[in-house]
């Protein structure tokens, strides 16, 4: 029994319409693909729907569970998962955000589409779309090898989800796990142990061989192949591991334990034990990063993707309660310093979707030289801010943020996890290192972007000019360039994400970003934009929905 009128609370965020509602990626998609599908419209809507956002919740608050034993004692090696993570599964593989696009002709707007769709339906819950993501991105690795590209590149691209754990001959579709790192090396995978011996045949297609070693990170265990990197005789080799082989019998596929994380917790990340488990070797022996290289382009790709639809599921829920909680005599949306605030993250949230959709684009048109640098600049930059951008928008619900129901609290704990994945920070700055030098073709590309407004903002242009002229200069062997490499990588990102700004954006949204970001007009936290942006607070806060 309540003894006090429930009023001024907002009401359940629910019932909106994410791809209408978000103009900003509305608006790319027009640009580089037309008019919206029908399909993605309804993805939208259905994203929105109190039916999706209640399965999101669901799988976040029933993590999966190990079933390494049956009743009787024998080693089955399984992953139990409640319903609506098959829910989820079922409509995310049915909008074809897995490896479709890979089988689409270059230039067809697949990628852009895909791209659209794996940013609205992040925004429902983002640890079923590991599997997803790990999918698409063993498709453009397969896509290299016709006798493997032949058995899995169309079950990984269908529209059809099956969880049984049968051979692939048997399912109308199929997911893809990875087994990277190891517990030695985590990211410096060229000091993983994980051994390979070839075999004279064996039941899997093309040259096989046979894995013995752990996996301290193999996500999606219950997937049906993983690309695995092993050390065969010739050194760091890429391999493709079915998890039941063509007989209807198990690979060797022991799981050791489930990880117990702080956000992602839908989705299984397992360590596991190859034991003379068998694989296909992909490219050559002692190639294996770079035969993975286009898989984790993909993958980082993805990681800019799932970030900037959690930034904006943030600066949408805090928005919305902004405009249906008074305090102090006013609504909170209409408060000035709130105002700021909102339009902050909003502004963050803007500059992430243009350039997250332009580096879809880039994949869709082969523009390998843009999108191997830019995804790499995206990946550190967009995923950097996630968190800090989450924390000022839960604040914005004051302690109702702070309660697990509200949706901020799930997005807050995955917020680190998109800079953490394929490759940290560090990482990715490095590599953005070792690509200016190593690969002037990237630079240009970048540079040739960068310029396509070059005369349009004076403020810009003295920005990316010191920019390209310091990262020109660096010596990737120094010790200076590395300790640099964080602030290199950060104007490079900046430069990019205000060039796309000035290019496709509202005069008010690009001209606050140049002011705030570029020139510098801004404190050391959102909400400390200048007075003279006050006017455009309202064109900001406006394409939040």
């Amino acid at each position: 029994m309540s003894t006090s009128p429930t009023d001024n609370q907002p009401p359940p965020f629910v019932g909106h319409d994410l791809l209408a509602d978000d103009p900003a990626l509305a608006e790319a998609l027009r640009r580089y693909d037309g008019e919206p599908s029908e399909a993605l419209l309804e993805l939208g809507r259905l994203a929105g729907s109190a039916a999706a956002q209640q399965q999101g919740q669901l799988a976040d608050s029933h993590p999966p569970v190990l079933r390494a034993f049956d009743a009787r004692g024998n080693r089955v090696d399984e992953v139990e998962f409640h319903p609506a993570w098959h829910w989820l599964l079922t409509r995310s593989v049915g909008a074809g955000l897995t490896a479709g696009p890979w089988t689409a002709p270059k230039g067809s707007g697949a990628h852009v589409r895909r791209a659209a769709g794996f940013m609205l339906w992040s925004r429902v819950e983002a640890g079923h779309l590991c599997p997803v993501s790990m999918t698409y991105a063993a498709g453009s690795a397969l896509r290299h090898d016709a006798t493997l590209s032949a058995r899995w590149l169309a079950p990984l691209a269908s529209r059809e989800y099956d969880p049984h754990l049968v051979p692939v001959s048997q399912k109308p579709g199929a997911l893809a796990g990875m087994g990277m790192t190891e517990k030695q090396g985590g990211s410096d995978v060229r000091a993983n142990v994980t051994r390979a011996v070839a075999a004279v045949s064996g039941p899997v297609p093309g040259e096989a061989y046979r894995l013995t070693g752990h996996k301290w990170f193999c996500s999606a265990p219950m997937s049906d192949v993983f690309l695995v990197l092993a050390q065969a005789p010739g050194g760091l080799t890429c391999f493709v591991v079915p998890r039941v082989l063509d007989d209807g019998t198990r690979n060797p596929f022991a799981l050791q334990r489930l990880k117990d994380k702080l956000g992602n917790r839908s989705n299984a990340s397992s360590e596991v034990e190859f034991h003379a488990t068998w694989g296909s070797r992909i490219g050559d022996e002692g190639r294996g990063v770079r035969t993975i290289i286009d898989m984790v382009g993909a993958t980082r790709l993805d990681c800019v993707l799932g970030s900037t639809a959690t930034m904006r599921d943030a600066v949408s829920r805090a928005v919305h309660h902004a405009r249906n909680r008074s305090a102090f005599g006013a609504l909170l949306v209409d408060q000035p310093l709130m105002r700021n605030v909102l339009a902050d993250l909003a502004l963050e949230a803007e500059a992430a979707t243009v350039l997250a959709m332009r580096l879809a684009q880039a994949f869709d048109r082969g523009e390998t030289d843009l999108a191997r640098l830019g995804v790499a600049l995206g990946k550190f930059w967009v995923c950097k801010r996630t968190a800090p951008m989450v924390a000022e928008a839960l604040e914005c619900l004051g302690g109702n943020g702070y309660v697990e129901e509200n949706g901020l609290a799930r997005l807050y704990r995955e917020a680190p996890l998109n800079s953490i994945w394929e490759g940290s920070g560090d990482v990715n700055a490095l590599d953005v290192i070792r690509a200016l030098s190593r690969e002037p073709a990237a630079l240009d590309a970048l540079t040739a972007e960068l310029h396509r407004v070059r005369g349009r903002s004076l403020e810009l242009d003295r920005f990316t000019d010191s920019a390209l002229r310091h990262a020109g200069s660096l010596d990737p062997a120094s010790p200076a360039a590395a300790f640099e490499a964080r602030g290199t990588v950060e104007s490079l990102a900046i430069a990019l994400q205000g060039a796309l700004l000035v290019e496709h954006s509202p005069g008010p949204v690009a001209d606050a970003f140049v002011a705030a970001r570029v020139v510098g007009a801004h404190g050391h936290t959102f909400g400390t934009l200048p007075a003279d942006l006050a006017l455009a607070t309202s064109a900001l806060i406006s394409r939040t929905g």
